[in-house]
């Protein structure tokens, strides 16, 4: 009898799961009411109840103003438009952050991304300055050299803005709401950022944290031309779907058991994804450097991995 219930219960969340990744409803299926938000995990997963990351705002700006990968959980949007406002107001008068995609209105796959399907990844491009010192908005992504230097096409050399580079770092992770899992970002860049704090900041236990969630991913491009951020779940979020996307760390609020496991969840979702990327055949194309270097899939597993 167990058995055929939970047969049932699975039924009817494929059905719900294949509702939502065909973009039928925007709202969970009365069917299984607990089934909403960021459901899924980050590379196989939809999302319902988002919030649109406006074109620009106070600190910002999309980088792709008529793209459709603008839509996250509410509590990201609301983050990094707080996040970017906080900076400006710190150092005011100087270029905006430069956000790059986050996920589509409903979740699933878009173009150039694995993951960034259930709300919870978005790219942002790094703060940029002269060799002078002078704020200049990133032209878009950008790779860094090991020593945050790149030359531009057209002759001129730009740096990483590590202060205010930091200073973006420190509030998201102050931020309670969002919750940072991972900060996607290259080995060498990581190591300018954690040295600056080391010497600057007097939080100690935020730089450990920084560092826990710095990685530098080990199935893409090394990620020197933008971090890409992703939250954790929160436990509400749980409840309905939210799942992995690496380790849900020790100063996080902790999560409910779910009543599916991730692989059960992961596969259900599978079932209606058109797009799976989890295994690619041979006779599919290798993904674009600017598609590998806005992934930072990780081993649910084994973070660093």
């Amino acid at each position: 009898m167990m058995s055929l219930l939970r047969s049932s219960a699975r039924t009817l969340l494929g059905a719900a799961l294949g509702s939502l990744a065909c973009g039928c409803m925007a709202s969970p299926t009365p069917l299984v009411p607990s089934l909403g938000g960021s459901v899924g995990v980050p590379h196989q997963g939809v999302l319902t109840e988002s919030l649109e990351l406006p074109n620009g705002g106070p600190g910002f700006r999309r980088y792709r103003p008529h793209g459709t990968a603008h839509f996250g959980l509410p509590r990201l949007v609301r983050g990094l438009e707080q996040a970017a406002l906080t900076v400006a107001q710190e150092r005011p008068g100087e270029a905006r952050l430069v956000i790059g995609d986050l996920s589509g209105e409903t979740g699933g796959k878009i173009p150039r991304h694995n993951s960034h399907r259930t709300g919870r990844d978005v790219d942002l491009l790094f703060y940029m300055v002269s060799p002078e010192g002078i704020p200049v908005e990133n032209p878009g992504f950008i790779s860094l050299g090991p020593d945050g230097f790149v030359k531009l096409q057209d002759g001129r050399y730009l740096r990483l803005d590590i202060e205010r580079q930091w200073l973006l770092i420190r509030t998201l992770l102050s931020d309670p709401e969002l919750r940072v899992q991972f900060l996607f970002i290259s080995r060498d860049l990581e190591a300018l950022i954690i040295q600056y704090a080391l010497a600057k900041e007097t939080d100690l236990e935020l730089v450990s944290r920084a560092q826990t969630v710095m990685v530098q991913p080990v199935d893409s491009l090394p990620h020197d031309d933008h971090i890409h951020m992703r939250i954790a779940c929160a436990p509400e979020e749980a409840v309905g779907g939210c799942m992995g996307g690496g380790p849900h760390w020790s100063w996080l609020p902790p999560l409910p058991e779910a009543d599916l496991s991730e692989e059960e969840l992961v596969s259900l979702v599978a079932q209606t994804d058109p797009f799976p990327t989890l295994e690619r055949s041979g006779n599919e194309p290798e993904a674009s450097a600017e598609a590998k270097r806005s992934e930072g899939e990780v081993s649910l597993t084994s973070p660093h991995g």
